[in-house]
């Protein structure tokens, strides 16, 4: 299946631009249907805001992270939650190892 270089109109910045034959097989082996309603560098931008996305294109929003010095090595490391103050948070080395014990 051959394809052309086709003109589209974006809807987020207002411009046209050109889906290109190179481009129009690629989404076809991704398996959509449509064409892109928004030019590349929007399209880029909408993912930045949107999040990250997994390789199955899956969403899979970003998290806040916080820096902590782990309670057992004193590594300096970053964990998904607020620590709470008078307990101990593990960097990921030590907490594997914790769990194994016990």
């Amino acid at each position: 299946m051959g394809f052309d270089d086709k003109s589209l109109h974006c809807v987020e910045c207002d411009n046209d631009y050109t889906f290109s034959a190179a481009e129009q097989e690629e989404f076809v082996a991704k398996g959509y249907l449509n064409d892109p309603k928004r030019c590349a560098p929007c399209r880029q931008t909408r993912k930045e805001r949107r999040g990250d996305f997994e390789s199955f294109g899956t969403f899979k929003p970003r998290r806040q992270m916080y820096p902590i010095v782990c309670g057992q090595c004193g590594k300096a490391a970053e964990v998904p939650f607020e620590p709470r103050l008078g307990r101990p948070v593990f960097c990921s080395d030590c907490f594997s190892a914790q769990r194994t014990r016990g």
